[in-house]
This record gives structure tokens, sequence and C-alpha cells, in this order.
């Protein structure tokens, strides 16, 4: 046998055994770990935590280890970094099913996070402001998953962790999108800022970019503070939210629908007495939750009556929560406007149906795999943004899952809504998170739009929240309770409603631009790299 002959440039020493290998590969799994770690403080600037701040914390270790590296690696980043957040947000998918719905899920939104990150590495070295046109990638990758896959999946977009920060103020003036540009800019700058001091690059005009980026997003959101009104400018309303609750926890409770039916008609019932005792003030609107009623009340004439009985003690209208069946034998997640005198007056249906739930996407597939994808149900989805008029309340509607969806709040905004309504149904996903999660959403569309937001859940949290996204009032969870509050009526129309996605297909549009073109500028730099790398030189990019 002939013994291998080593390179010149080969040392015959134990530095090329297995060893070395695991050393060369500790600084990956050290970095692979502190992009695991930047993800869980992402998630942890969620509510119900109200430490925002540590968004951009994240995002700042984020770009560190994105700077300078290869696409590949940068995806690889990406993607732990997005496992770091979505794996403990999105636990509550599992809560009845376990880890086999909830990871998955988490795996396919990271996949899907990872792509931004690529590229925010491509064009890290080679552009100039890198850290803004890093910011619009982020943006763009908000964007794609918020309409795919099955419609999106906008669970987890960076604004929705910011309610109680500054940078919530921005909402006003471009939306969601505006705000996690912001957020996400201060953290990319952050990075930048420190690594020119790291590598005592602290020439003025070498620092005052990276400065900038940090600084100019915090500034602007403190300078959009004084845009969010609260003043009643079409009088005020009272309102009132109420919890029925439901019989138990569980994926079962829809069995149960009459118990749930008959505990929303019996806390009205409860709140007229209060109210006819001078307990509290009577309200002009009750608005139920989402599934108060899963019995048709046009075809079933016992849940008419009960609906009728709840309208004709309180004395003013109702917003029911109703599943009715079309003339094509299939379901529709409806909201009924019910009066005391004439029963059922105006319907609003809900127009984004959530996938896996009220939807079952590519079932026949699905069904190769299991059979549970037939208890996915099959509900049509509504196509009008139907506002409810009741004195001089114009009330939008937007049915829970609709929340997470920017143009869906803001038609019922465009339609001349006053009021935003957000009937829910979180039952089924127990004490966990998310009840939180989505009101922390609802909090950001009443700032985004300049409206009071009124929350009715089956289960909790309900609540009223101003038009500045601050609570007013809201209730435990699975307790039965009504919440009454007076709410201004506000007409003023947002800068970011007169905008509209403008913002949002700006910064995409830009931000893709600068791909290109750092595309291209590492594509040319490429050979004249080679060579020097060739002829022994320094490598030109980290690997």
């Amino acid at each position: 046998m002939v013994a291998p002959t080593l390179s010149p440039d080969e040392p015959a020493t134990p530095e090329t055994s297995p060893p070395s290998r695991a050393r060369r590969a500790a600084p990956v799994l050290a970095r692979g770990a502190l992009a695991v770690g930047a993800g869980v403080l992402e998630y942890l600037s969620f509510p119900p935590r109200t430490v925002w701040f540590l968004a951009p914390i994240g995002f700042a270790i984020l770009y560190w280890l994105l700077h300078g590296r290869r696409g590949r690696a940068g995806y690889g980043y990406g993607l732990l970094f997005g496992l770091g957040l979505m794996i403990p947000l999105l636990a509550w998918t599992g809560v009845y099913v376990g880890l086999i719905a909830s990871v998955p899920l988490a795996l396919a939104m990271s996949l899907l996070l990872a792509l931004p990150c690529a590229a925010i590495s491509v064009l890290s070295t080679v552009l100039p402001a890198a850290p803004v046109w890093a910011a619009m990638l982020w943006v763009a990758g908000e964007g794609f998953r918020s309409i795919f896959p099955f419609d999106g999946i906008p669970w987890g977009k960076t604004a929705f962790g910011q309610p109680d920060g500054p940078y919530v103020a921005l909402a006003a003036v471009g939306g969601t999108p505006l705000v996690a540009f912001a957020v996400a800019l201060t953290g990319f700058g952050l990075a930048a800022f420190v690594r020119v001091i790291v590598e005592r690059r602290v020439a003025v005009r070498v620092i005052v970019a990276p400065a900038l980026a940090f600084v100019l997003p915090i500034v602007a959101a403190v300078s959009a503070l004084p845009m969010v009104g609260t003043d009643a400018q079409a009088g005020t309303i009272t309102v009132a939210a109420v919890q029925g609750n439901v019989p138990r926890l569980g994926l079962d409770f829809n069995a149960q629908r009459r118990a749930v039916l008959d505990n929303h008609v019996k806390r009205t019932e409860q709140l007229a007495a209060d109210v006819n005792a001078g307990r509290v003030k009577r309200p002009d609107v009750v608005i139920w939750p989402e599934n108060s009623s899963d019995i048709d009340p046009y075809r079933n004439g016992d849940a008419r009556e009960a609906i009728n009985r709840a309208a004709r003690a309180i004395g003013v209208p109702i917003a029911v929560g109703a599943v009715l069946v079309g003339d094509d034998g299939n379901p529709r997640n409806t909201v009924v406007l019910w009066t005391p005198d004439a029963g059922p007056t105006d319907t609003y249906t809900k127009r984004q149906l959530q996938p896996f739930g009220e939807t079952m996407p590519m079932r026949s597939f699905f069904r190769l795999f299991s059979s549970t994808v037939d208890k996915a149900g099959n509900f049509q989805p509504g196509s009008e943004p139907t506002v409810f008029a009741v004195g001089a309340a114009r009330i939008g509607l937007a049915t829970c899952w609709e929340v997470a969806f920017d143009d869906r709040v803001r038609d019922s905004t465009l339609n001349g809504a006053n009021l935003l309504a957000v009937p829910t149904n979180n039952a089924t996903f127990g004490l966990t998170e998310m009840t939180y999660q989505q009101l922390a959403m609802d909090r950001v569309r009443a700032v985004e739009h300049g409206r009071a937001v009124i929350v009715a859940a089956t289960s909790g949290t309900s609540a009223i929240v101003r038009p500045d996204g601050s609570v007013v009032a809201n209730t435990d969870l699975f307790v039965p309770a009504a919440l009454v509050e007076e709410v201004p009526l506000r007409t003023a129309t947002t800068l970011s409603d007169r905008l509209g996605a403008l913002p949002e297909w700006l910064m995409v549009a830009a931000g893709l631009a600068a791909l290109g073109v750092a595309i291209v500028m590492r594509r040319r730099r490429r050979d004249p790299g080679r060579e020097e790398e060739n002829n022994g030189g320094p490598a030109t990019e980290q690997r």
C-alpha cells in the first residue's frame, strides 16, 4: 500500500484530524445558537409581555450574524431565527392536538422567514446604507407570508408585538409594514453602528449612516405619537361586549353549542338586570362573540326565540356571531344585527376564512395522510365589508382571523366605519397566549385606523380598546362577563388608510431592486476575488 502524500501546504500534524474539524465547527454552532436566541428575544417581545424593546435587540443580533455571509448561510441563520420565534409563538396551535400541528407550522413559517434573511446577507456588504435596504427586504418577507401559503398566515408580524411601544404610532402613518420597517431598521442600524465601533472605523463618513439608521426610526416613532387621535368627532356611544363563556375547554365545545348560546343569553339578561337596577349605564349596542350561536337562528325556532329574549331584555341591538347555513348546504360565519323589535336586520359574513379550521386547503391530498382533515369545515366566504348602522355609529367588523389582515380591516374603515368590532372565538386554544396575541393585533388596528375597537370573545379575553391602542377594560379568561364603556366615534381617515398598501409596495419594490443591484455587484467582484484568493491573498467574503 502506498502511503498518502501530503501537499506542501498541509502540515503533518494532528490539525487535520477530526478534533480540528470540531474546532472549526464550534463558531458555526455558536452562531447558530445565537440565531435561535435572537428569535426567542423576538418572541418575548410579543404580548402578554410588554418588553417590546427586545424586538430591535433581536434584529440587531440577526443582522450581526447575516452581515457578509453567503446567501445559503444567511438562509440557515434565518431559519434558526425563525424557529426561535415561531415555535413558542405558535405553540397554541397544538394545545389539544400536540406537536404534530404546531411544529410543522412553525417550520413552514420559518422556511419562509429565512428567505429575506438570505437576501439581506447578499446585500449587507456591497451596498451603502445596507440596513435600510435590509429592513425593506424584511417588510417584503412579511408581505409574502401574508399572502402565501393558503391565502396567507400573517401571525408573527413584527408590528403585532409593538402595541405597548412608541413604534405603534407609525401604524397611523404607514400601517403595519411601516412599523415593521422601523423596528427592523433600528435593530439593523444598531448592529451596523456597533460593528464600525468594534472595527475602530470611527471616521465621520463611516459612522454617520449606521448611527442615523439606528436613531431615526425611534425619532420618527416618537414624532408620530401626536398623529394618533382620540377625540370624539361624531359623538360617543356606549357599547357592551358580552362574554358568555363555554361549558368546558377543548375541541368538543362546539358540540355543546346550545349551552354556549344559552350562556350568552343569560349573561345579556344579567346585564339588562344591572342596567335596570342602575348599576351600569344602558348600552346603545351589544356585541356578542363569534360562534355565540352556532345554531342557525333562521332555521331553528328555539335559537331565534332565545336571541329575541336577550334583545328584548336589554332593549338595544345585538351583533350576534352565528353560523348560518346557505341554500347550498354550506355554512357561513356570519354576524347578524338583531334588534328587539324587528329581529335580524343586517348581516356581515366573514371574508377571510381560517385554513385548516373553517376550510381545508388541498383536502384530498392531506386526506392521504390523515382522515382528521374532514373535521375541518367547508365554510363559504362573504364578499362585502358590510357596516352596521346603529344610531350615529357605523360599526365595521373583522371576525377573529380577519383582524390579522391589513386590507380586511382597512376595507371597513374606508366603507364608513367610525367604530370597529372584533367578534372572536379563542376557546379552542385554552389558556395559551393566543388570545393575548390577538388582542395585540386589535390594539395595533385601533391606532392604524384611528378607531375604538370592541373585542367580544366567547371565553376571553374580551376588551374595549381606545383609538390610541390603550385598553380601557378587559375580562379574565373562561369567566362570564360583560364590559360596558363609552367610546368615541371618529370619522377622520388616517394617513395609513389614505395611502393603503402603497407604502408596503414601495418598500418591497425598493428592497427587491436593491437586492438585484447587490447580486450584480457581487458577480462583478467574484472573479477578481477568486484570483486574489488563488494567489494566496485574503478571501473577499465570509463563508
